[in-house]
């Protein structure tokens, strides 16, 4: 996509959570962190904390902004809801169909039956002012080709694409549709959020913790950030920037949407998550169905590595942290001396990265500290999740690892609980019951998937440099 500078009267907002020092020239955080330096020049167009473009020079330092993950666009400029047309893929969810076209209004909708078992009828409800067109494969080819089919019978500008499954909040698509004043930006998602969230226990999980739910925090979409990727069941794209793509990869039955997005990421395109956008979708909340989902998504893992090597990790952790974890393990005094070693020593070179700030050595050991726990909390939740097969194992040979496995298990647990009570209800005990039972079913698809493609790249850790 080529590089347009961004239009006069867009806006940028630091992210809260990230720290300026040295009188604003340096930022530091986004997702993975990083230090960012800038002249004195860009400081103060910056001032408070919010940049408005208003020229060449401005438009450089809002884009680097956004481009570091440090800062958060506040488009004012709003294409044409008109110029959208939304295509919904459909197998034999009728009911879901017609509650959906009951949500919108005054849309040019296309409505591609994937081979469903009764072709698709739209009934005649004066409630519903869409224009819709439908479009039928004689036999069922996947959700990525039955969206690939909207896309080339799709003559406008953007392309929203909605499962038959979700219903749209009000004012979705306008919060979105902002995004796309930067002239790269090729696709924005919303918050996917539970239609039903209190039906049972299950469903109160679910509205906690649903895979297709990525939180509250607005964030560019990249594969090693925050946001890696954001689900196909509901997506508002640029239909050239997707066109040139080649749409969805047809081959793929599960995790098309995360390969279209890093695809569009490698293609130079900027993607956005926006949770200010809630679209409702019905999950999936008898335990079979459920179970059987969070499998299925697991198998996804293998396809995406032999597409994308190197970036499809289930576990990406510095090697100093693993160092120390591994030696704090050991519950042993040469043990804990090793790891306070090892932790002391990335801190000194960590220092050095600070040298330039005013106590270096503090701000050092508190971007230490939160680095070291938020890898211990991902060597947990990978050993429950990914990993929980190797776990089991190493359980069953050592009442050590049994002991040290079974505390991880129930601190992660209750770590995730106590930073989601809010949202679902539930009590602790079910709770982690629910999480464990996810992992394990996600874990499960996991090492399916890698056994059914012969390769071992979606379970292979990484260890990035610190």
């Amino acid at each position: 996509m080529r590089h347009d500078r961004l239009p006069d009267g867009f806006g940028v907002r630091i992210d809260p959570r990230v720290r300026a020092y040295s009188g604003g020239r340096v930022l530091i955080g986004g997702s993975p962190a990083r230090l960012l330096r800038l002249a004195p020049e860009a400081a103060e167009m910056i001032g408070d904390g919010y940049l408005e473009v208003n020229g060449p020079k401005s438009a450089v330092v809002a884009r680097r902004l956004l481009d570091s993950g440090v800062a958060n666009p506040r488009p004012r400029l709003l294409p044409s809801p008109d110029d959208v047309t939304i295509i919904v893929p459909l197998h034999n969810n009728s009911e879901g169909l017609v509650r959906l076209l009951a949500a919108l209004r005054g849309h040019n909708v296309v409505v591609v039956d994937d081979g469903s078992d009764r072709p698709v009828r739209i009934p005649s409800n004066r409630g519903t002012r869409c224009r819709v067109t439908v479009l039928r494969h004689d036999r069922r080819q996947g959700p990525a080709a039955a969206r690939n089919a909207g896309l080339r019978a799709a003559t406008t500008d953007f392309v929203a694409f909605l499962d038959s499954d979700v219903v749209p909040r009000s004012g979705w698509l306008e919060v979105m549709l902002g995004h796309f004043s930067d002239p790269e930006v090729a696709l924005v998602a919303p918050r996917i959020v539970a239609l039903d969230p209190e039906s049972n226990a299950l469903a109160r999980y679910e509205h906690t913790r649903s895979s297709l739910d990525l939180g509250r925090r607005e964030a560019a979409v990249q594969s090693r950030g925050l946001v890696s990727y954001v689900p196909s069941a509901a997506l508002l794209v640029r239909r050239r920037a997707l066109l040139a793509q080649g749409g969805f990869d047809e081959s793929m039955h599960v995790a098309e949407d995360v390969d279209l997005c890093w695809r569009l990421e490698r293609a130079g395109c900027r993607l956005r998550y926006e949770p200010a956008a809630h679209v409702a979708h019905d999950h999936r909340v008898s335990f079979r169905a459920w179970f059987g989902r969070k499998m299925f998504y697991g198998t996804g893992a293998a396809p995406l590595g032999e597409r994308h090597a190197g970036t499809i990790s289930p576990l990406s952790v510095p090697s100093w942290t693993v160092l120390a974890a591994l030696l704090f393990a050991t519950l042993t005094k040469w043990g804990l001396f090793g790891g306070i070693i090892t932790l002391i020593t990335a801190l000194a070179r960590l220092r050095r990265v600070f040298t330039e700030l005013d106590n270096p050595t503090r701000i050092a050991a508190i971007y230490l500290s939160r680095g070291f726990f938020a890898g211990i909390w991902r060597l947990a939740s990978a050993m429950c999740r990914h990993y929980w097969p190797v776990t089991l194992l190493a359980m069953l040979m050592s009442r050590r690892v049994r002991r040290i496995a079974l505390t991880m298990a129930v601190a992660d647990g209750l770590a995730d609980w106590f930073t989601h009570r809010d949202a679902g209800g539930l009590d602790p005990v079910r709770y982690i019951a629910y999480k464990r039972l996810d992992d394990i079913a996600y874990g499960a698809g996991l090492w399916l998937g890698a056994f059914r493609a012969r390769s071992i790249e979606a379970l292979k850790p990484t260890t990035p440099p610190r």
